[in-house]
């Protein structure tokens, strides 16, 4: 019976994990929202008589105390787009994309996931939104899946201080889910703002999800994988690729041979362009 429950719990535990459910913040269960400053102030506002009528301070003008309303999807795109524009270097770039409050994901993550690599690198990977181990860490792929892309890497004489590394989100939506559109939107600006300011002279994109935001394609990734695209970065423009993210070949094990074929052809792409293994 006591072993019965034991593999009961353990079965829990781990269903917890795969749900994304992998950090504990406390002992006892808090209700959060009941304990934010506004739930605050409506109990005290409850408790309290009731405040006079506003007072007439000029004529057909009076006092009044009214919430700043919410910022539309439109307008945190335009102040994603201000900010990331005027950011001079990776470094400013990160620091204004800490100090952004338009992607509600900020607020459920741990830290902010920037990039990882060589920032004059001339092959830059991009991938979707960070995971729990990402997420710890505040370095892009480190989890399973990166130990993956590093062996992937280096089957092509390439490592960590030869590329750059990001993703689209920055951010780790709670449970590992998928980014909403609103959250990508959000954070895209900063993005295509990393790219442009590494410069580089191949973009792969990792995965179907990072793949159709950059490259503004619809098609799945088995359909965008093995083909060569155009990324236009501010007066430039950058070859780019799709490749099979490393956690959907953890899943799929069968087709890492599609993955070395895509890896070949981006080794074939480098010695063609005779890109520099920056160290």
């Amino acid at each position: 019976m006591r072993g019965t429950m034991a593999e009961h719990l353990a079965g829990l535990l781990h269903w917890y994990v795969e749900m994304g459910v992998d950090i504990a913040v406390d002992a006892a269960p808090h209700d959060r929202f009941a304990e934010t400053p506004a739930s605050e102030l409506v109990h005290a506002e409850a408790k309290s008589p009731s405040p006079a009528p506003p007072v007439a301070v000029e004529a057909g003008r009076r006092v009044t105390r009214e919430s700043a309303p919410a910022l539309s999807a439109g307008a945190v795109e335009a102040t994603a787009l201000d900010a990331a524009a005027a950011a001079k270097n990776l470094d400013d770039l990160r620091d204004r994309l800490s100090r952004f409050d338009g992607c509600g994901l900020k607020a459920t993550a741990t830290r902010l996931v920037f990039g990882d690599g060589n920032p004059q690198a001339e092959i830059m990977f991009v991938g979707e939104a960070p995971g729990a181990d990402e997420d710890r860490q505040g370095v892009p792929f480190v989890g399973r899946a990166g130990q993956l892309l590093d062996k992937m890497l280096a089957s092509i004489d390439l490592d960590r201080g030869k590329v750059y590394i990001a993703n689209v989100v920055p951010w780790r939506p709670p449970g590992n889910r998928t980014p909403t559109p609103l959250e990508t939107a959000a954070c895209l600006p900063f993005t295509r703002r990393q790219i442009e300011l590494v410069g580089p002279k191949i973009l792969v994109c990792l995965g179907a999800a990072a793949a159709q935001t950059l490259l503004g394609a619809t098609a799945g990734i088995m359909r965008m994988r093995g083909r060569w695209f155009t990324y236009p970065a501010g007066d430039t423009e950058i070859m780019a690729t799709a490749m099979l993210h490393p956690a959907y070949l953890l899943r799929q094990p069968a087709q890492k041979k599609l993955a070395w074929q895509d890896l070949r052809m981006l080794a074939k792409e480098i010695n063609r362009l005779q890109l520099a293994a920056k160290g």
